[in-house]
């Protein structure tokens, strides 16, 4: 039994039952009209209605008519002859956009859909599985920017290609994206110096472990914090923080927009006869801004820092060197260069320094040191310096009992 019909009969059945009660005085009109979600007047033509004609007369009469927002039968199938001579092959959203774009179409998404459902023309998705929670998107744009390259048959005659995207984590704005021969160093550097000079500074970036972009001793192991490659120490020197991603799943923002780019850019470029890198570069320019979400409401944008012209001239030129020897030597603060008890005695903290379980040594910082602890031998003639005891009494430091004080 259709719902429509099921729905009709179970409304007969409650108006004989409330009808039945009003005409034995149990209830008033009013309260009828209550019971069955109308007003007193409604529930009378209802009651005039099903005297006179019964049970048809309480009948929906707009049921078997057309609807006057009905799409033409006309409208529907050049749509349909679109999607089988042009776009074959597409998903429903993609087509969908195009047909409000550049044909004029103002039916809704889901209309489409069940259009090419019933014509066969596209299959029903299957139903996916549970999937892990989804880590949340950050607040500010600029908070953390996904790197990574897609290795795909982008052009339609020519041999895989990488496409390289920057994009924002809390958006998933593209900020640059180009198709190159292979990924490396200079694509990375190309890629953020697009991004920096046309934004600025981010906090962070978030990109895969190759190795272009960190060390890795062992494969499958964790990267080399120390050792770094030229895009590491370009970051390191911008304050940048890299953060590396030890799983695909891990980086699924970046690669569900891979998928996304991998369905649609193809068809795209050979929609407008596109076969070169360079006009596919200034295409994809133009047409990946519309791949972006809103951020979050209620929340401001970060404000990135802009790259500074003798910055920008040199970089990444200035970067991409074994060694940093462009960069000021680092001086030492002058709060370092004393002892940590000294400072912290000054500074009017009340705390000494334990006791080693050996007794023999004790870590203890060197006046001359850069910061580094020392092992130091604490014999006589060692120097240290006096703590404050918790009475407040200046004490000695602990020493080491030699065979004279036996």
């Amino acid at each position: 039994m259709k719902r429509t019909a099921w729905l009709q009969d179970r409304r007969m059945q409650k108006f004989r039952d409330v009808l039945s009660r009003w005409n034995g005085g149990d209830l008033s009109m009013m309260e009828a009209g209550e019971l069955l979600g109308m007003s007193e007047r409604q529930f009378r033509r209802y009651r005039d209605r099903y005297e006179e004609a019964g049970e048809a007369g309480l009948l929906d009469r707009r049921l078997g008519k057309l609807s006057t927002r009905r799409v033409p039968a006309e409208a529907i199938e050049e749509m349909l002859e679109l999607y089988r001579h042009r776009y074959l092959g597409w998903n429903v959203k993609h087509f969908h956009e195009h047909l409000l774009r550049d044909h004029h179409f103002s039916w809704g998404y889901t209309f489409i859909k069940t259009q090419l459902h019933a014509a066969g023309l596209v299959e029903r998705a299957k139903r996916r599985g549970a999937h892990r929670r989804k880590r949340e998107r950050k607040p500010c744009e600029g908070m953390i920017l996904h790197q990574d390259g897609s290795r795909h048959r982008w052009l339609a005659g020519e041999p895989m290609l990488d496409l390289i995207v920057t994009m924002d984590d809390a958006t998933s704005t593209i900020y640059s994206a180009f198709l190159i021969e292979e990924e490396g160093t200079a694509s990375s550097f190309r890629g953020l110096l697009e991004t920096f000079v046309a934004k600025g500074l981010p906090s962070s970036l978030y990109s895969d472990r190759g190795s272009h972009y960190f060390v890795t001793l062992k494969a499958g192991g964790a990267v080399d914090k120390i050792r770094l490659t030229q895009v590491g120490r370009a970051l390191e020197r911008l304050g940048i923080e890299h953060i590396p991603a030890y799983s695909p799943e891990a980086r699924g923002r970046s690669e569900r927009m891979f998928s996304t780019l991998q369905d649609r850019l193809p068809r795209e470029l050979a929609l407008a006869g596109i076969a070169d890198i360079e006009t596919a570069n200034r295409f994809i320019a133009q047409t990946t801004c519309r791949l972006t979400m809103p951020a979050s409401p209620g929340r401001p944008r970060l404000k990135t820092a802009p790259l500074s012209p003798p910055i920008r001239n040199n970089w990444p030129r200035s970067c991409a060197s074994r060694r940093s020897a462009s960069l000021p030597a680092t001086t030492r603060s002058p709060s370092r260069a004393c002892d940590c008890s000294c400072r912290k005695v000054r500074s009017g903290i009340t705390s000494s320094k334990p006791r080693s379980r050996s007794g023999s040594t004790r870590m203890a910082r060197s006046q001359s040191s850069t910061g580094r602890a020392a092992l130091l031998d604490t014999g006589p003639t060692a120097p240290q310096s006096k703590t404050l005891a918790p009475s407040g009494k200046l004490r000695e430091p602990l020493r080491r009992k030699t065979e004279a004080d036996k």
